[in-house]
């Protein structure tokens, strides 16, 4: 018998890959991290010498949930300012805030609390688009949890930055410092088009080439966008990022509200990646995201929360469902983006985007063991006929038991390891009234 950290035996696994699979009596074998195979439970016990054995009768075991695309510190910002349109709720609220407190402590505090929040709501990866990135990895790497990195690039000066040479020269030495941490990864973080130049494009460009870094970039978010865009540049924003050569399979497109079908076929045949961030879409009146042509044309399609000053909250249960029912009220077909297909773009399609589904987003031999157990015997998911459609219609985060990044434990009935749940509210409540106060 081959002895190894850790054996998974759930009452259903859902691997994503093949797509739409359920397996009954099967279990998951993990060692160093990795999941070393996939298979029935009773050959498991005969070939596995586990460590630890988990056993989980009413559970589904899913890949962690991938969020991606999320400003995780700017939880402390949850409900500061609520029910305004993008603009408005920008420029009024949360620059001004942003201007007033943002600095390290903020960042590394409203990270803590939106990983304590992620792993109980079953995500284990997320695609971070905010300022001091040097904070975010470091306070990422100290709490285990898995994250691309976005390096803000934006025209205008911040506390992280005062010039555009700046931002690039201090992100390029944070991607340095921590390019060899293997939960971490780097993208470029282009604020939107409104607010960076084409000359910064083009340089990101070139460094997103020259390192096969992903390109993380609000676009196409409202119709207010599109029409000072062909104000200012005679041209949609998508036509001129497209002219600049940044759509193309490192693109991952947030947002993408405001769509044409030649707009759907160009990232389709470029290989890019749309972030569907539909609860904060819908809070801010920006529009729809068209996920089911999105999808039908071949683009892959990614799920994130966006941030919870504007969602209000980091959960992926919650974005599956809204995602899925909006696809099908948007595409008048209640059989677009079926359950399976979402909780796919919540996992492997996210995973995809950050150019990792080689090493996350599904349950395969060689993956890295990143892994979340739903509870589905609770009252709001009895009775159960159909687990995927459970998992996406009914079940809350609430049900989410146990979670593993890379086979280390992070959640244990509830419980998070190695994170103090009441120093993070006394945190969260000392920043609430520093923010109300000012």
């Amino acid at each position: 018998m081959h002895s190894i950290d850790l054996l998974i035996e759930p009452r259903w696994l859902v691997p994503v890959e093949p797509h739409g699979v359920v397996l009954e009596g099967h279990a998951v074998a993990v060692d160093r991290g990795r999941i070393v195979a996939v298979l029935p439970a009773a050959e498991a016990a005969s070939r596995f010498a586990p460590r630890e054995r988990v056993e989980l009768p009413a559970h589904a075991l899913i890949p962690g949930l991938v969020n991606a695309h999320t400003h995780n510190p700017m939880t402390l910002m949850r409900g500061l300012a609520d029910d305004l349109p993008l603009m408005a709720w920008l420029k009024d609220h949360i620059w001004p805030a942003e201007a007033r407190h943002m600095g390290p402590e903020f960042v590394r505090d409203g990270v803590e609390l939106a990983v304590a929040e992620m792993l109980r709501g079953g995500t284990t990866c997320c695609n971070e688009n905010y300022f001091f990135p040097d904070v975010q990895a470091a306070t990422y790497r100290r709490l285990g949890f898995r994250a691309m990195i976005g390096l803000p690039v934006i025209e205008f000066p911040s506390a992280w930055a005062a010039s555009r040479d700046e931002y690039f020269d201090k992100g390029l030495a944070v991607r340095d410092e921590f390019r060899d941490e293997p939960l971490l990864g780097f993208s470029f973080a282009p604020h939107a088009p409104y607010t960076v130049s084409d000359e910064s494009f083009e340089r990101i460009r070139v460094l997103s080439d020259q390192l096969d870094a992903p390109v993380h970039l609000h676009l196409h978010e409202t119709a207010q966008e599109i029409e000072e865009a062909r104000r200012a540049h005679g041209v949609r924003p998508f036509a001129r990022i497209q002219a600049l050569g940044l759509v193309n399979d490192h693109l991952i497109a947030v947002h993408m509200t405001q769509l044409l079908e030649s707009e759907i076929a160009a990232l389709a045949e470029a290989g890019a990646s749309v972030a569907h961030c539909a609860e904060s879409n819908l809070k801010l009146a920006s529009g729809f995201c068209p996920a089911a042509a999105l999808r039908a044309a071949g683009v892959n399609l990614a799920i994130g929360t966006d941030g919870a000053a504007s969602n209000n909250d980091l959960d992926m249960f919650g974005e599956m469902r809204t995602a899925a029912l909006l696809a099908k009220a948007v595409a008048a077909d209640a059989r677009a983006l079926d359950a399976g297909s979402t909780l796919r773009a919540a996992t492997l399609g996210g995973a995809q985007a950050l150019g990792w589904q080689e090493r996350i987003g599904s349950i395969e031999a060689g993956k890295q063991a990143d892994l979340a157990a739903v509870r589905l015997d609770e009252v709001e998911t009895e009775p159960l006929y159909d687990v995927v459609s459970q998992l996406v219609y009914a079940a809350g985060r609430h049900q989410v038991s146990d979670v593993w990044i890379a086979g280390e434990r992070k959640l244990r009935a509830r419980a998070l390891a190695g994170i103090d749940t009441a120093e993070l509210r006394a945190k969260a409540g000392r920043w609430r009234e520093r923010i109300a106060a000012a």
